[in-house]
């Protein structure tokens, strides 16, 4: 226990890190600044250090689960329902797939600039939430290719902001970012699986009972997630916008960090990579589902879940030992050579169980790589624009790089498709090169520069 006084050094540190504290769904501040050691704001005159951490840690997690599951609602499938039940050909899929990135090319920076000088971030996830379940809801019910695009342009403006936002607010109240951070982010993998596995199932149920089937089932889950987490957001640890003493534009300091070689070179390379990620996104549940492979679409959800159950265990397990251990550099160099081994299994393109088996090489692909990248971010941005900078990677990333991704992944089955048959073989190719380029570049090219953000 840590007595609230006003020559408490203890408690002095608990209050720099820890400025709120959650009683009963409000934020209550422990004292009211500037008078910094006026008892009489005080409303506790003790205060358990370890209870705090863990409350903060929990309500985390459970916002990642729900982020997750959100995105894992739709998806890993919605190639497959645009393409076997609405009759959208592969550029029109990919095209659709490529509005989440669209939107990340300009979404997360107006949302960094809000949650870094002008709302609370936590606010600012639930409103989106909130909305953009509404339009998932809305969506579900959408045939046609023209009303698709637009109902999820308008959705993924709103909801891309929250994928950099919840990792800003996860990184500002956790104490020890490498090693906490993967504990927290694991919930959203273990969200995506349930969102993959509540599909599977209620299509299951719905052979048998009909009456539950709904149209666009997958976005229509999605929704469900959406609003429940807009719901909890508001309960999420209070993180204020940093007002005093800070430039306006925080999205503009964020870019200048683009200056230094190093992160030059990082963001390239992660750029390139995140291109190469589409190819699983957008490809591999029509690859499962084709007569080369012949996985069931009801089984589809489930069978892709794989990938997360590695990522689990990379994520909550492998990361927390090998990040500190071995550093950015050597994490982000095996991250980025399992992308080669898994495309090459798909390449060869048989027996079946070993190609559904490689999907848990997604776990080292994902976590090594982009987790890691997400906390590398984190390390040496500057205090007052860790959301920007969250902001600018996920721009990068999920913005740029999946846009160029889903379009390029896209024109690429159509180029290898023929009769309506796909070479899957060739299709595949082209990322297994490409990333074994990343790989040998950023080995050569990349020096890893470790400087804490200033506090």
């Amino acid at each position: 226990m840590i007595k609230r006084s006003a020559d408490d050094k203890s408690y002095d540190k608990l209050l720099l890190r820890y400025p709120y504290r959650q009683f009963w769904g409000a934020d209550v501040p422990l004292t009211n600044p500037p008078d910094f050691y006026n008892v009489d704001f005080i409303q506790d005159p003790w205060i358990n250090e370890r209870e705090v951490i863990m409350s903060a840690k929990f309500r985390l997690g459970a916002m990642m689960f729900l982020e997750y599951a959100v995105w894992g609602a739709w998806a890993p499938v919605l190639t497959a329902y645009l393409q076997n039940d609405l009759h959208f050909t592969g550029i029109q899929y990919g095209f659709i797939m490529s509005l989440l990135p669209i939107a990340t090319i300009i979404a997360p920076l107006i949302g960094g600039q809000l949650a870094d000088r002008y709302f609370p971030t936590e606010k600012v996830i639930g409103v989106s939430q909130l909305v953009g379940g509404v339009i998932l809801l809305l969506g579900a019910a959408v045939a046609s290719y023209t009303a698709m695009i637009w109902i999820m342009l308008v959705y993924c403006v709103i909801y891309a902001p929250t994928l950099a936002l919840t990792n800003s607010i996860a990184f500002i109240n956790l104490k020890d970012s490498e090693k906490d951070f993967g504990r927290i982010r694991v919930w959203g993998t273990i969200g995506w699986i349930a969102a993959g596995w509540s599909l599977t199932g209620w299509r299951f149920l719905a052979k048998s009972t009909p009456w539950i089937a709904v149209r666009g089932d997958t976005l229509f889950l999605a929704g469900l997630f959406s609003i429940v987490m807009g719901v909890l957001a508001f309960g999420l640890p209070h993180t204020p916008p940093k007002k005093e003493g800070a430039k306006p534009w925080a999205f503009l300091e964020a870019a200048k960090m683009l200056r230094d070689r190093d992160f030059l070179i990082f963001t390239v390379i992660a750029f390139i990579v995140a291109t190469e990620l589409q190819f699983y996104y957008v490809l591999t549940a029509p690859f499962l589902t084709s007569p080369k492979i012949g996985v069931a679409s009801t089984w589809l959800s489930m069978v892709m879940t794989i990938a997360q159950f590695a990522e689990i265990f990379v994520m909550a397990l492998l990361l927390p030992k090998v990040l500190p251990k071995w550093g950015i550099k050597k994490t982000m160099t095996l991250g980025v050579l399992a992308w080669p081994l898994r495309y090459i299994i798909f390449v060869i393109g048989g027996p079946a169980w070993l190609v559904i088996a490689s999907l848990s090489l997604h776990g080292f692909c994902y976590v090594f790589f982009f987790t890691a990248a997400y906390i590398y971010v984190d390390t040496i941005a500057p205090a007052d624009i860790r959301a920007s900078a969250q902001s600018l990677i996920a721009v990068v990333i999920l913005g740029i790089g999946n846009f160029v991704g889903s379009n390029f992944s896209g024109w690429i089955q159509n180029v290898f498709t023929a009769g309506g048959a796909t070479n899957w073989r060739n299709v595949f190719w082209v990322p297994t090169i490409l990333t074994l380029i990343c790989a040998a570049a950023f080995v050569l090219l990349f020096k890893e520069r470790k400087a804490p953000a200033p506090q």
